[in-house]
């Protein structure tokens, strides 16, 4: 199986911070048809959405009637109507324990719907990850692919788990407070009310200033985390220039940058509790003020009083809640139209019909023409036929096309124009599956997973029994090295073998070709960073997974290809000389440009 289609998605890793509070809000393209596909992951949990909705009234009507009880309570005692006053009291307490035993049970219900919907997103949104074109991945941001998967699910889970409890709790206890208020007092609920929306305006207009301030500060703070994170991974060259003070120095700017306006934010930020609780208080003077006028004009009883106090509260309560949401909505909406826009690329074409047999492993390229942008053509008219068994060498300066050249035959990439043929057969018409199961990749960057050795092992062959692996580890002189680790093939390596050397890497990579047994084997060389014991050691270990096997060698160094079959010679994605090493020596061309340059130092 290829390595290739994998290290795309592996590389580039990156995140994005979650959003913090006052940042700043990003808002959806199309919000009502992100709205409406997100909705159908609702449709299988509308039992439980019901449900919520269900213990939402529930709750409001309990929270709402408490007041009343309570009222009439006060009343009670005021007329030293002590009989009724037990009832009234007995009505207060389970109205409030109901209140407070839905308001568990929904922040139950909400947890758990939220993480089922986020879960099926996910799952979708990975199996079509697993599908993309390789030339999606690499040309999108990888850290931004991944920020997608967990920061935008989780701001949907987040909306999920406490939006839409808040929305149905929410405009349940608007409609029901707003009800028994003026039921009560309508003058009443007027000054009441009057105080609460004061509240919310200058909340509003708080908001505003807030938000530029945490999003500076959200700026200030990735600018802060980039040069930590330079510092750390470039700590060696920074030292070895004697950099220290410039980091120091460019750090400390940016640290007091960020230091100034976090506080001017936090300021903005701590005063909006005490604004609620005085605008909160002003309401509570306004009712007493009001009430015990209407009271001692007979309009209304003492109790009311008491009532409006605790309906003025839960009114304002729920009104700034509301105004929060939006935000919070418009987040993840703004999410899931991001991760509904990689659900929308269509997925890689594997079509073809399936391998009646084992391939011969007969390569043919045909007038090939290719270009990864439009009319920015890197491959001219390609022509090329490896036999059976043959081993054939590209070779080239960077850029080409050696590589682009393996990404075409994999399918990775789709050509402008001519044929790529496998036995004769035109590969567009044979699956991906059965092609890339017949080829073996070991590539210049080994890719290993956080895996145990055996498992990064039968990685090409799930079903190898340990006896095959062992042989497959010693055929690419990685068995004593193995055996040499804490817990033989059952150790862990841990981020993708970073333990290892790249020359074990390449030793493990080997194996897995070994196992694979495929009758085309694709080789990235990756001995110019090892020693020339390992370099002897992995060159001894291809030469054995080469042997029979039709072998495309992608060469940087020009010693290892010497014994070749042919050796082409690429320049700006067109073939401009092939044959053996002695030929192409002797003709004083561009492969003995790039022979020189390597072994006797000549610049071309």
């Amino acid at each position: 199986m290829s390595e290739n289609k994998y290290t795309s998605s592996l590389a580039n890793k990156g995140f994005q911070r979650r959003p913090q509070r006052g940042a700043s809000v990003e808002k959806p393209k199309e919000g009502k048809q992100t709205v409406r596909r997100l909705i159908a992951y609702f449709r299988p949990e509308m039992k439980t959405v019901i449900v919520m909705a269900v213990v939402s009234a529930a709750s409001v009507v309990a929270s709402v009637l408490g007041p009343k009880y309570q009222s009439n309570a006060i009343d009670s005692i005021v007329q030293k109507d002590y009989a009724s006053l037990q009832k009234l009291l007995l009505y207060m307490g389970i109205a409030y324990v109901i209140s407070g035993i839905c308001v568990l049970a929904q922040g139950r219900l909400s947890a758990s719907l939220s993480q089922r919907i986020v879960k099926r997103l996910r799952a979708d949104l990975f199996a079509k990850i697993v599908n993309l074109p390789l030339s999606y991945t690499d040309s999108h941001s990888h850290g931004d692919i991944m920020s997608r998967m967990t920061n935008d699910a989780d701001n949907i889970s987040d909306a999920v788990s406490t939006s839409l409890s808040s929305l149905f709790t929410g405009v349940l206890t608007l409609i029901g407070t707003a009800y028994m208020m003026f039921w009560y007092s309508v003058p009443l609920a007027f000054l009441s009310l009057a105080a609460v929306m004061l509240a919310v305006i200058l909340t509003a207009v708080l908001t505003k200033v807030m938000t530029k301030f945490f999003t500076r500060r959200q700026q200030l703070l990735g600018q802060v985390n980039g040069i930590v994170q330079e510092m750390v991974t470039n700590g060696h060259t920074v030292t070895a220039y004697g950099c220290e003070e410039e980091a120091v120095k460019q750090f400390s700017t940016t640290a007091d940058s960020l230091t100034r306006t976090g506080i001017a934010a936090e300021i903005i930020s701590n005063s909006m509790g005490p604004i609620h609780n005085m605008f909160n208080n002003l309401s509570f003077v306004i009712v007493a003020v009001a009430g015990a006028w209407f009271a001692l004009q007979g309009k209304i009883s003492v109790g009311v009083i008491s009532a409006f106090i605790i309906y003025s509260k839960q009114f304002s309560r729920p009104v700034n809640e509301l105004a929060q949401l939006y935000g919070q909505i418009e987040t993840a909406a703004a999410g899931a139209e991001r991760i509904f826009a990689i659900m929308d690329v269509p997925d890689e074409d594997k079509s073809g019909e399936h391998l009646k047999e084992a391939p011969k492993g007969v390569i043919e390229f045909r007038h090939v023409n290719f270009s990864y942008v439009p009319e920015k053509q890197i491959i001219y008219d390609f022509n090329l036929k490896i036999e059976k068994g043959k081993k054939i060498a590209l070779v080239g300066s960077t850029g080409s096309g050696k590589t682009t050249m393996i990404n075409l035959l994999m399918r990775f990439y789709d050509i402008d124009s001519g044929e790529i043929l496998l036995d004769g057969k035109n590969i567009k018409e044979i699956s991906t599956d059965d092609l890339r199961d017949c080829v073996g990749i070991v590539l210049q960057d080994t890719v290993l997973f956080s895996d145990t050795v055996r498992n990064n092992l039968t990685y090409s062959d799930s079903s190898a029994s340990d006896e095959k692996v062992r042989e497959a580890a010693k055929m690419a002189n990685a068995d004593s090295m193995i055996r040499h680790l804490p817990d033989g093939y059952d150790t862990v390596l841990k981020q993708g073998g970073e333990s290892l050397s790249q020359g074990q890497r390449q030793l493990l990579a080997i194996g897995r070709a070994f196992l694979s047994d495929p009758q085309v084997l694709i080789l990235d060389e990756a001995t110019s960073s090892v020693d020339t014991r390992t370099e002897k050691r992995i060159q001894s270990a291809m030469q054995r997974l080469m042997k029979d096997r039709t072998s495309l060698i992608i060469a940087h160094r020009l010693s290892t290809i010497q014994d070749v079959d042919q050796i082409i010679v690429m320049d700006q994605g067109r073939i401009v000389e092939q044959g053996n090493h002695k030929e192409l020596l002797a003709k004083h061309g561009r492969y003995y440009e790039l022979y020189q340059t390597q072994f006797a130092g000549n610049q071309i």
